[in-house]
């Protein structure tokens, strides 16, 4: 196997995705590392450790190291990172990719340090770090460098990064801590209050991407949940419709509905007028929620559309940055330093 030398990182919450220069996408596995809690050793990682969530006996935790998109367990991260490294480019003593990891624009000087150092600890020769949403629309094909205005919001995870992004850098941003695990949250405890129901993470993420909807269906779909009842103890299936699925998750669509609308009325009048006319761009997982799209236009106004392949987007942003470096690092570093 040849070594990888440029390697783009999307390091969500929820998924990492890794893209190699020349080979695109070469992977994408949930960030879940499962480890003995005895030996501190690492058991399972990606969508083996997944399959454990909330099925492993008392010496074994499955855990998310990342948590709201950012790091929240540094020593797992910094292992899992460097097991994804391995995985998809090799290992050598003296080999060392150049790697540039996407984190949410909101995140502290704290926190892109903690996520710079795991990667160099990892094996990353050069870490350079670029702003979710930026990646995300050079992931779906928008040309950032015209003095046009895009706005893109990337739905992940563990935040929703609002962006309005022109001539590469960003005008007006905001990231709220609302996403596709606080979707879950919400189904976990709409089914406690309204069916005396318990499940776990999984059940809500497959009762989400299966019935989920931000916006009225014009058939309603209905789905048989499994899971405990709160009242007797035992093991209880109910079934639950779409509609119920939409008041689950009312409060998180307003939540990123008013934070779209806070980041235009931030923006420059010219920019505005450019995005009514080229529209709203959403990615991240959480483009796949049923009407997302026709919610955020219902709320603005505005034309959205749902980028081709939305979950690879940020991925395959940061991969074709990668690509643009050797220009950049020719050019002045204003011009590295806006885009990065």
């Amino acid at each position: 196997m040849g070594f990888a030398t440029e390697v783009g990182i999307d390091l969500g919450t929820a998924n990492v995705l890794v893209y190699i220069k020349g080979k695109g996408i070469v992977l994408n596995e949930p960030s879940v590392v499962a480890i003995n809690r005895d030996t501190d050793e690492i058991l399972a990682v990606g969508e083996d450790a997944r399959q454990m969530l909330g099925r492993t006996p008392s010496n074994i935790i499955a855990v998310r190291p990342l948590r709201d998109g950012v790091v929240s367990d540094y020593d797992i991260t910094e292992r899992m990172l460097k097991y994804f490294i391995k995985k998809t480019c090799g290992s050598g003593r003296f080999f060392k990719p150049r790697i540039m990891i996407c984190v949410p624009s909101g995140v502290t000087d704290v926190e892109k340090r903690a996520v710079r150092e795991a990667a160099q600890q990892a094996g990353g020769k050069d870490v350079y770090l670029m702003e979710e949403p930026v990646a995300a629309a050079i992931g779906a094909g928008i040309d950032i460098s015209k003095p046009d205005g895009v706005m893109v919001i990337d739905i992940g995870g563990g935040t929703t990064d609002i962006a309005v992004i022109s001539l590469g850098g960003i005008v007006a941003s905001t990231s709220v801590k609302m996403a596709g695990d606080k979707f879950d949250e919400a189904i976990i405890k709409y089914m406690r209050k309204e069916h005396k129901l318990y499940i776990g993470e999984r059940t809500a993420e497959e009762l989400k991407m299966t019935i989920g909807t931000a916006f009225p269906r014009e058939e309603m779909v209905i789905m048989e949940c499994r899971g405990r009842d709160l009242v007797t103890g035992l093991p209880k299936s109910v079934d639950v419709t779409s509609d119920e699925m939409m008041d689950a998750l009312e409060e998180a669509m307003l939540t990123i509905t008013e934070a779209v609308h806070n980041v235009l009325e931030r923006t420059p009048p010219e920019l505005a007028a450019d995005i009514s006319n080229s529209g709203i761009v959403i990615t991240g997982g959480g483009a796949l929620l049923y009407g997302i799209d026709r919610r955020i236009e219902d709320r603005t106004g505005i034309k959205v559309i749902i980028a081709e392949d939305p979950k690879s987007c940020v991925a395959i942003g940061t991969g074709k940055a990668l690509n643009e470096l050797d220009v950049l690092d020719g050019n002045s570093l204003n011009r590295k330093a806006s885009y990065l």
